[in-house]
């Protein structure tokens, strides 16, 4: 396929996923200030955080989590899965619902249990289940519109939790580099966006790498959870495999995992390493070294580089590349990037 083909592009596109994905800088914006005005709950000595969510829900609370771990006056917990963790009760705990449609059913078992719990709740969507029962028990809602897939609404996810945290006063003002960071993305658009010919687009020229190859990608620190997002988009936009590493952990174990099967191992793997300027001087070894030894079994490997002169930047000038490169994937393999068929079969299942 001929990435540089815009007009095949639209006609596999057919919900303009790549609009979404051109428009992630202003979403992130518009959520932090949307997140300036919306209702708190009543939140007194907050101990800790546990934010429920699935899919590109969650992800947004993984990427917060990491962004602010070394502010955060409190722990911040993800939880994936129905119900709450025995220690996530009471008015110390700070438990948000995180759901795009509001319907989702793992997110909405968790509201209950936090209910039963009395805990201090606040809940995101853009409307569904969720809304209601909130609504119903007086508790604040963050509503935002967006009609596309959840994943394309990480601006979101991510957005409206960084201001509820900096409002309650959990994390100090980080608004000038969330603007540099929306900043960044804008000038790596330049280099990446559809318009900019394979010749001179990192991202296309990526994305073909990747083209039969089942993808590893690994990250460190506060690009950790960006290598789970790369990782989901490229099943979700592309549907093509891949799984993610985090680094320290992988040099325990995933590191010895390089030599069989050797013949598929060698001809159909690739293994992209992320790195950033704020990367913690061992972990940037660490990726040096590990992505040696892969080289060094005959493995496909390529650093991915994030860009900006902050760890927020480094952070979202990646996720962006991350969304073009699981874009122009998907063009390559000649899917529409946006209907997920095989989600939404199974969940159909899960009803019956």
């Amino acid at each position: 396929m001929d990435l540089d083909d815009l007009n095949h592009f639209k006609q596999l596109d057919t919900l303009n996923m790549l609009g979404e994905i051109d428009g992630l800088p202003d979403q992130l914006k518009s959520a932090w200030e949307l997140g300036q005005t919306q209702q708190l709950p009543d939140a007194k000595n907050i101990q800790r955080v546990v934010i429920a969510g699935m899919g590109g829900s969650a992800i947004g609370a993984d990427l917060v989590a990491a962004s602010v771990s070394s502010s955060c006056s409190v722990p911040i917990i993800v939880h994936r899965d129905y119900g709450l963790p025995s220690f996530a009760r009471g008015k110390e705990t700070l438990f948000v619902a995180s759901s795009h449609s509001g319907n989702t059913e793992e997110t909405l078992d968790s509201f209950d249990a936090a209910l039963k719990n009395d805990c201090t709740i606040v809940a995101i969507a853009t409307g569904g289940e969720l809304a209601k029962r909130a609504k119903e028990k007086n508790i604040p809602v963050w509503t935002f519109n967006h009609s596309g897939q959840p994943r394309a609404a990480v601006g979101f996810s991510y957005g409206l939790l960084f201001a509820l945290l900096a409002r309650l006063n959990l994390i100090p003002d980080l608004s000038k580099d969330l603007m540099d960071a929306v900043n960044e993305m804008k000038k790596s658009q330049e280099h990446i966006r559809a318009d900019v010919p394979a010749a001179a687009n990192p991202a296309k020229r990526e994305a073909g790498q990747l083209m039969g190859r089942w993808v590893t990608v690994f990250g460190a620190g506060i690009l950790a959870p960006v290598a789970r997002r790369i990782k989901t988009q490229l099943n979700e936009v592309a549907k093509a495999a891949a799984n993610f590493e985090f680094l320290p952990e992988a040099n325990h174990n995933t590191l010895a995992g390089t030599i069989n099967p050797e013949e598929v191992l060698m001809p159909h793997t690739m293994n992209l390493f992320l790195r950033a300027p704020s990367d913690h001087p061992r972990n940037r070894k660490r990726l040096d070294l590990t992505k040696q030894a892969f080289m060094l079994e005959g493995l496909n490997t390529d650093f991915l580089d994030a860009r900006g002169d902050s760890p927020l930047a480094h952070m979202w000038t990646m996720i962006l590349f991350g969304d073009y490169m699981a874009y122009y994937l998907s063009m390559a393999y000649g899917v529409d990037p946006t209907p997920i068929e095989a989600l939404s079969n199974f969940k159909e299942a899960m009803k019956r």
